[in-house]
C-alpha cells in the first residue's frame, strides 16, 4: 500500500496549536492523536476536511478543566498517514482504526464529543465500545440512512467535482469567523498536494444517499442504539448551518435519545462551531461532566 506522511516542517508553528504529536501503528498506517492532560477522558472525533487542529480551542481549557482529551486524525488527514487509493477508504475502515487505537490507550469513562463525519464514526465506536463511554456531546453532524439534505447533496456534488479538495476555501465557506491566512494554512497544513488528499476526496462519496447503499444499515443501527442509550447526552447545534440546520438537524438526537435534554443553541456559528465557538463549546461541556 502506498502511503503520503505529510512532513512534519509543514506543522511547525501553527497558530493557537502548541500540542505534542503522539503516533500509534494501527492497521498497517501510523496514526496521529493529541493526548493532553490527565483525569477523565475526553475523546473528540473531528470531520471533513479537518483534523486535530479544529480542536484547539476547546481542548487546553477542557485540561485546564482536570479532564484528558484526546484528539484522533483519521488516516488520510491531519498528521496520520494518507494512503493514496481512494478505494482503501471506508466507512468500517475508519471505526475499525479507531476501536484498535482507543483500546491500545485503554480509554474508560470517556466523554466523546463528535462533529460531521465524527458522527457516523464517533457514535458507532460508542455504540459498540458502551463500557467504555460515560457520556456524549453531539455537534452539528448526522447519521446517514439513505436520506440527506439538498445542502449535502451540493456538497458531494463539489467534492466529487474537485478531488484536488481546496480546504482553506471549503473552512472558510463554513465558519462565520473570517479566518487569518495563518489559521487557512493551518487546516490546509496536512495536504501539500492533490495526492495527499486521498481520504478527503473520498469522504463525501462515502456517504449513503439511498437505504441500500454501503454504511446505511450500519448508521441505522446506530441510531437505533442511541435509542437506548440511557447515560447523559449533550446535542448542541449552530444556527447557520445549512448542511445539519437548526433545529431540525439536532431534534434528530434528541427526540431519539433519551438522556438528551433540549438541544443547545450555539449562536453565531456555522457548520465548523468549534471554530467559531470554540471556547463556549469548552465551557458547555466542562458544565455538562462537571454536573
Amino acid at each position: 500500500m502506498e502511503v503520503f506522511r505529510t512532513p512534519d516542517e509543514r506543522f511547525a508553528e501553527l497558530p493557537g496549536y502548541a500540542f505534542e504529536p503522539h503516533y500509534a501503528e494501527v492497521g498497517g498506517v501510523r496514526l496521529h492523536y493529541v493526548d493532553e492532560g490527565s483525569g477523565d477522558p475526553v475523546v473528540c472525533f473531528h470531520g471533513e476536511p479537518t483534523w486535530a487542529y479544529l480542536y484547539r480551542k476547546v481542548a487546553p481549557p477542557l485540561v485546564d478543566g482536570g479532564l484528558r482529551v484526546i484528539c484522533p486524525d483519521y488516516a488520510g488527514f491531519g498528521r496520520s498517514d494518507k494512503p493514496l487509493d481512494r478505494e482503501w477508504y471506508s466507512y468500517d475502515g475508519h471505526v475499525e482504526l479507531m476501536t484498535e487505537l482507543l483500546a491500545g490507550l485503554d480509554v474508560r469513562g470517556a466523554t466523546v464529543i463528535v462533529q460531521d463525519w465524527g458522527g457516523p464514526i464517533g457514535l458507532r465506536w460508542a455504540m459498540e465500545n458502551q463500557d467504555r463511554v460515560s457520556r456524549l456531546v453531539i455537534l452539528n453532524t448526522g447519521l446517514f440512512t439513505g436520506r440527506v439534505s439538498k445542502g449535502f447533496l451540493a456538497w458531494r456534488d463539489f467534492a466529487a467535482r474537485n478531488p484536488d479538495l481546496p480546504v482553506g476555501f471549503v473552512i472558510q465557506s463554513a465558519t462565520t469567523t473570517e479566518l487569518s491566512d495563518a489559521v487557512v494554512a493551518g487546516y490546509e497544513a496536512p495536504f501539500p498536494d492533490a495526492a495527499s488528499k486521498a481520504g478527503a476526496a473520498q469522504f463525501p462519496l462515502l456517504v449513503p444517499t439511498t437505504e441500500e447503499a454501503v454504511g446505511a444499515a450500519e448508521m441505522k443501527e446506530v441510531l437505533e442504539r442511541l435509542s437506548r442509550w440511557e447515560k447523559p447526552a449533550l446535542v448542541a447545534f449552530s444556527d447557520s448551518d445549512p448542511v445539519f440546520p437548526f433545529p431540525q438537524a439536532g431534534e434528530v438526537f434528541t427526540q431519539a435519545i433519551p438522556g438528551a435534554g433540549e438541544q443547545v443553541r450555539i449562536e453565531g456559528a456555522a457548520h465548523f462551531l468549534q471554530e467559531d465557538r470554540g471556547e463556549e463549546i469548552a465551557e458547555r461541556v466542562l458544565a455538562f461532566v462537571h454536573a
